[in-house]
């Protein structure tokens, strides 16, 4: 890292730059900071080494590298990368491929199967074969993905126009492209689909007497039991009329209710509940609850006779206390304390599944 330093200015907007020329095998500090007009922001820093150069001939033959790197089976969100390997013998490959917003980098040794992309965009691969530390040649190509109707899909009813046909964990853009993405599990298969699940109960491996900030901020696992989140609620009923489908399960038995409006009010609302235009087979359990806040068992804005979610082991939106209790201890047929939904199975049974789920009211399928 001795020498005299070198600065380099770049366009506001670029997020690379290729840094050249450098010695092979040496360490170099890398400085970056923000400038605007005279005034310049903390530094981000970090070092990198160049690789030793590879030699030029091997046992008297000529080093060669991989070739013939391109792009196949290209579709808005994936691709197969595949190469000619050199003639000598390599221990692993190095790949890195990069658009704006991402930039991915993987070792590997062999052909790269479905990358994870972008769609409608301009991809740069570059490729380098590795052996005993010293890396060969590179090669590199370029490649553009195809178009969905939703390029940056902000929910699940959107990555369902653009085609998707299995439920499972997506991920999704509310804020766009240069916002921070979300992971988010879609049910693609109920009712047409396009549902975002914001709920779910099936095994009793998630606790979920908990705290505000846990509600708030959301908890579990997509793939098992999760609570999304009240901030994500609120985001995202903020932005459409939604509307809401309840799906629950008990042996052979399944019912739904269905409400043709649903939104949860900000935190400073306390994440009131707006609900109401019910239709379904599981009776309706929730517009009792409709303009309650939300509590938990350390925060209750508007306590009647109780403290509902110490007395029901819950976080919910509870009056006094609940005809819905899908937050409670599951497994739990005592003190109406479980998982209950009353106009289907009463009080004092708590109810294996349970899924909440939203769409935008103007979804068609």
């Amino acid at each position: 890292m001795a020498g005299e330093p070198i600065s380099v200015s770049v366009d506001s907007e670029s997020v690379h730059l290729a840094l050249s020329p450098m010695s092979p095998g040496s360490t170099y500090e890398v400085r970056v900071m923000s400038v605007l007009g005279r005034d310049e922001s903390d530094s981000i820093q970090d070092t990198v080494t160049t690789c030793r150069r590879f030699p030029n001939y091997v046992s008297g033959k000529k080093a060669d590298g991989p070739h013939d790197l391109r792009a196949s089976q290209v579709t808005p969100r994936t691709a197969v990368l595949s190469w000619k390997p050199p003639v000598s013998a390599v221990s692993s490959y190095k790949l890195s491929y990069y658009t704006d917003g991402q930039d991915s980098k993987v070792r590997l040794s062999h052909q790269l199967n479905k990358a994870e992309l972008y769609s409608s965009s301009t991809y740069t691969a570059h490729l380098q074969a590795e052996r005993d530390g010293l890396y060969m040649s590179t090669v590199s190509t370029d490649f553009t993905t195809g178009n969905l109707r939703f390029s940056f899909p902000s929910d699940c009813s959107q990555e369902k126009q653009n085609g998707a046909l299995e439920s499972g964990i997506v991920e999704v853009f509310p804020q766009g492209r240069e916002g921070k993405p979300l992971m988010l599990y879609c049910d693609m298969e109920t009712d047409g689909g396009g549902w975002t699940v914001f709920q779910r109960r099936k095994d009793g491996k998630t606790n979920f007497f908990r705290s505000w900030r846990e509600y708030s901020n959301g908890f579990g696992a997509l793939d098992g039991e999760f609570w999304l989140g009240n901030e994500q609620l609120h985001n995202f009923t903020k932005t459409s009329p939604m509307t809401l489908r309840v799906d629950l399960r008990a042996g052979d038995e399944s019912v739904y209710a269905h409400y043709s409006s649903f939104s949860v009010d900000s935190v400073k609302k306390h994440y009131t509940v707006r609900v109401s235009g019910y239709s379904g087979t599981a009776g309706d359990s929730l517009t009792y609850h409709n303009g309650r806040p939300f509590s938990t068992r350390d925060r209750d804005p508007q306590p009647f006779i109780t403290r509902c979610a110490m007395s029901y082991r819950g976080g919910w939106w509870y009056k006094n206390c609940h005809e819905a209790n899908l937050n409670g201890l599951y497994n739990t047929d005592t003190n109406h304390q479980g998982v209950i939904w009353t106009k289907w199975k009463g009080k004092d049974f708590s109810i294996p599944f349970s899924e909440m789920k939203f769409r935008p009211a103007s979804f068609r399928p």
